[in-house]
């Protein structure tokens, strides 16, 4: 049987530089193999700078875990187009190429990359060519199901084309949606360009309620998250038979190194664990929001 690898994947939300460095340390003893650092949502959160995400890597990569270097999804000034040339141009890490712009910057410099999941890759000569640019592992979109999985890996082997590592999200809230507009400063009738950074007093996200009162979406700044906590721990057999390579686990504020150790016991034992959150809709080609109890 083979053993998947486990990733965390890049910090959703807006902590304090001191409480995301200790997550980051104590991470470093976690039984992960890859881990992503970098700023993916808002480029105002500026807790800790591209220095600083830079000599975490080093950290890390001394303790043997694989650093990614990840990308913001909304690439809006120049600001942050050179903040994207920094990280490439560092050269000692794969980057997470979460828009075109960063794919663009590592085809130039001959940087090995993820496909983040906010590329749309839907078909199989999407991803070729983006292997052609230098793609190695791809991460499919927060939709796309086991169905489109074995579909897509089907038409690569009939033109006798080679898969990249597929890292597939297995637990944490799935980022649905990005925009322009600041969602949070939004929600507190504040201007975006005043916001005060007040994402940072939502570690976990700002939870959004219908009008009847039922739990919907949690905001988290200028990105849109469901609100169920995807756990695809039981679909395990399903997964390696797609050849699934590793599993990512997105960082919560709290219980992460509880959740680590639950799937490093579940990706080396032949049965599937019991689910420890609910069930990601679109794994099974249903409404996203559509969850089950524990198996």
């Amino acid at each position: 049987m083979n053993t998947m690898k486990l990733s965390l994947g890049p910090l959703q939300y807006f902590w304090p530089r001191e409480q995301t460095l200790a997550f980051y340390r104590e991470a470093a003893g976690w039984p992960v193999d890859i881990v992503y650092l970098g700023e993916t949502v808002c480029s105002k959160r500026r807790e800790l700078s591209t220095r600083d995400w830079i000599a975490l890597a080093a950290e890390l990569t001394r303790s043997g875990k694989q650093v990614v270097l990840s990308s913001l999804a909304l690439i809006e000034a120049e600001s942050e187009l050179g903040m994207l040339q920094r990280l490439v141009d560092h050269g000692d890490c794969w980057i997470e190429a979460n828009d075109l712009s960063a794919v663009q910057l590592c085809r130039e410099r001959e940087v090995p990359f993820v496909a983040g999941p906010t590329l749309n890759v839907y078909n199989h000569q999407a991803l070729a060519m983006l292997m052609e640019d230098g793609l190695v592992r791809w991460v499919p979109g927060v939709e796309q199901g086991h169905a489109l999985l074995r579909e897509l890996g089907e038409a690569m082997r009939a033109e006798q084309r080679e898969m990249p590592e597929l890292e597939v999200i297995a637990f944490g809230r799935l980022p649905l949606a990005f925009s322009a507009r600041c969602f949070t400063a939004r929600a507190l009738d504040v201007a975006k360009d005043q916001c005060g950074f007040r994402c940072i007093d939502y570690p976990d996200g700002m939870p959004l309620a219908t009008r009847e009162g039922r739990p919907f979406l949690r905001i988290n700044g200028i990105q849109i998250q469901g609100e169920e906590v995807t756990d695809l721990g039981p679909e395990l057999p399903q997964l390696r038979e797609l050849g699934v390579d590793v599993l990512r686990l997105y960082p919560q504020a709290e219980g992460m190194a509880e959740t680590v150790a639950h799937y490093h016991l579940a990706r080396r034992s032949p049965q599937p664990p019991p689910r420890i959150a609910a069930r990601n809709g679109y794994w099974h080609g249903k409404p996203g929001m559509q969850t089950t109890g524990a198996a």
